[in-house]
């Protein structure tokens, strides 16, 4: 006798198509893969419906092992001899070499020879914003050897609504791209958010209760470099998948040619569909293990694809999701960047262009 029953939505032929699947979106959860599922194949059916015939198929779920603490001492890592080396012309640590003021001298001189010259030398103004976005200090308590602090005050305010440091950082981005053999335009992007501190200096803030911070959210989106794209600054109470949509807009303004953009989970589900549709982009979420729908689907030839086993800590690296994670470090070595200190979240998200540039400026000249 037969055995009765409702026929399976997915037959034996299929299941190439679901490995393919799998195989291309490695760290989807159950409810992402059968989105996908249901748009290639046509098939509209449950999760666990989609759950059962994966198993059929010979994909299953696989966790990182986590690995045993190592006993080997720290590696150490900070500042050496070498980095704390300074030209001779250098005042301060922060200040620019010859090398590096003529990669960016066009940008800051005034082109025309009309009016009067200038009393201060553009490059001692850069220097005094490279110094104050580096300690972190007043604008009031800039050293005697710079200019008077009132009118580097009003010059970077100046050039920050010229959009001029933002123009620099675009600039050495190109160059550090292609000294890696990458193209100048990007194909890919990774979003995140950074919730920090406010000053009692005033200006539009809030409270994020997943960090317990009250101050302002600063989403970031870079390249796969780790170098940045766009930059918004919004209060903290903003959630993160509220906060993209400017930052994705103005990342996909200037970079059009960007195609995929890598995200957490914190913009899965109803925010990854509104980017992916508003932008046509690719919105891949990549997942932490260690939730419940964490882990990689692992077909039966890909043993040998098992990511990264974590550390004993539970530390795990995501892929693509490290490298924002690591601009966020690169901007901190800045101190006028842990707190907010400004009103205008304007004038933050300038102080970002400008530490991020003064970085690639050192990296460029090493």
């Amino acid at each position: 006798m037969s055995k009765m029953g409702r026929p399976s939505r997915f037959e034996p032929a299929v299941f190439e198509t679901l490995r393919e699947i799998t195989a291309a979106n490695p760290m989807a959860t159950l409810d992402e893969l059968t989105a996908k599922i249901a748009e290639q194949t046509g098939i509209h059916a449950h999760s666990a419906t989609v759950r059962k015939a994966l198993r059929e198929a010979g994909v299953r779920r696989a966790r990182p092992e986590i690995q045993p603490a190592s006993t080997a001492p720290a590696k150490r890592y900070g500042d050496t001899d070498q980095h704390r080396a300074q030209a001779p012309e250098q005042r301060y640590p922060s200040s620019l070499t010859d090398a590096e003021w003529a990669l960016v001298a066009d940008l800051f001189e005034r082109a025309g020879k009309q009016g009067l010259p200038p009393k201060e030398s553009r490059r001692s103004m850069v220097e005094a914003c490279c110094y104050v976005v580096r300690t972190g200090c007043s604008w009031r308590q800039l050293p005697k050897e710079f200019p008077p602090w009132a009118n580097v005050y009003r010059t970077f305010r100046r050039w920050a609504d010229q959009g001029k440091f933002e123009a620099m950082h675009d600039r050495l981005r190109a160059l550090w791209r292609e000294r890696a053999g990458r193209s100048a335009e990007p194909t890919a992007a990774v979003l995140d958010a950074q919730s920090t501190r406010r000053s009692p200096q005033g200006g539009p803030a809030g409270y994020d209760a997943g960090k317990k911070v009250k101050g302002r959210k600063r989403n970031l989106i870079v390249d796969t470099l780790g170098l940045l794209l766009a930059v918004t600054v919004t209060p903290a109470n903003v959630q993160d998948r509220d906060a993209s949509d400017g930052a994705v807009a103005d990342a996909m303004r200037k970079y059009p040619t960007v195609e995929t953009l890598f995200v957490d989970g914190g913009y899965a589900g109803q925010c990854a569909r509104r980017l992916c549709q508003q932008h046509g982009l690719a919105v891949e979420v990549v997942h932490h293990p260690a939730n419940k729908n964490g882990g990689r689907w692992v077909g039966p030839e890909q043993e040998e694809l098992f990511p990264v086993p974590a550390k004993a800590d539970g530390f795990v690296p995501l892929p693509k999701r490290w490298v924002v994670e690591r601009s966020h470090g690169w901007n901190e070595r800045s101190r006028r960047l842990i707190m907010h200190h400004d009103r205008l979240p304007t004038v933050s998200e300038t102080w970002v262009w400008l530490a991020s540039a003064r970085g690639l400026l050192s990296r460029l000249t090493a």
